[in-house]
């Protein structure tokens, strides 16, 4: 008898409890397999048009020829465009100005804003309401292009590597993403440290940044992206084809304006195809990408979302 008093209370508040939305349900199998169709069907969105482009550019001229252009099934495998795009010429040494500006202008980026990112995550520091307003008045207000392209002229930096790398070094959004994230690190342990004696640069590179990895990170990547994928800045700034980098090369291929040095001869001779030779160099555009995307995934999610929140 006591223990169905006991119990009374417990199944009143079981019956009286509210119902949970549908979308709190765990999902049945028609939702789950709803979800692994989808899945399915955004994946292979994905990674067909890569299939396409990666088999395009590993056939020969007669199966891309016999295909009318884009090929699906592979047949008669060769990497002569990779061999001839590798061996030399523009489009090598395109690619080399493209990773020494990617790798220089993430780290000179990277620097800037964090340590802008940790001034403004300082309440006491000297201005920094003004300095975050100003900041993100950019984000809404912009000069234009013709006032940027006179600035960049006016400084020297025309026909330049800089000018690639000074106009776009630094992201206001992200700047916002990193303050965010700092002011969300523990202010008694960054004031036990100012206690023990440390300054704020070495508070900075001992504490706050290990505890921001996850963010830095997706940060980092932002602008690596960023460098890698640019185009419009080389096109309006660089005059000299020697300096271009591997993106315009590529637009100039897509768009048949010139053929790279050293790939001419051989797609007038029919040893290669124009085409396989465009598709190879869009695969070796988005290789770098494609290969560090997976080590830095897992920061994704952790980096974003609390960096948002906590802002």
């Amino acid at each position: 008898m006591k223990t169905e008093l006991a119990e009374a209370p417990a199944r009143e508040r079981w019956w009286a409890a509210p119902p949970r939305p549908v979308w709190e349900e765990p999902p049945g199998r028609a939702g789950l397999a709803g979800k692994g169709l989808v899945l399915t069907f955004a994946c292979l969105a994905i990674l067909f048009p890569l299939w396409i482009v990666v088999v395009t550019s590993l056939s020969s001229r007669k199966t891309i020829d016999e295909a009318g252009g884009l090929v699906m099934v592979p047949q008669d495998i060769t990497f002569v465009a990779y061999r001839e795009l590798l061996s030399g010429g523009q489009v090598s040494r395109a690619a080399v100005v493209s990773v020494l500006v990617t790798l220089v202008g993430t780290l000179f980026s990277m620097a800037v804003s964090v340590l802008c990112a940790y001034g403004l995550s300082r309440s006491g520091s000297l201005g920094h309401r003004w300095i975050l307003m100003t900041l993100m008045a950019t984000m809404f207000f912009s000069a234009g292009l013709i006032p940027s392209y006179l600035l960049v002229q006016s400084l020297g930096l025309m026909d330049t590597y800089l000018s690639l790398i000074l106009p776009s070094a630094v992201s206001v959004f992200n700047i916002l993403v990193l303050r965010g994230f700092f002011m969300g690190i523990s202010q008694e342990l960054v004031d036990s440290a100012r206690i023990d004696g440390a300054g704020e640069f070495r508070i900075l590179w001992q504490i706050v940044l290990p505890l921001s990895r996850a963010v830095v990170a997706v940060i980092t990547l932002f602008y690596a992206v960023g460098y890698w994928s640019a185009w419009f800045n080389a096109s309006l700034y660089l005059n000299d084809q020697d300096k271009m980098p591997l993106q315009n090369v590529m637009i100039q291929l897509v768009q048949k304006q010139q053929a790279p040095v050293g790939l001419g001869q051989a797609i007038k001779t029919g040893e290669l195809s124009g085409l396989a030779v465009q598709m190879a160099v869009m695969v070796l555009a988005l290789l770098p990408v494609a290969v560090l995307s997976p080590f830095v995934q897992k920061h994704f999610r952790k980096g974003m979302l609390t960096g948002a929140v906590k802002g």
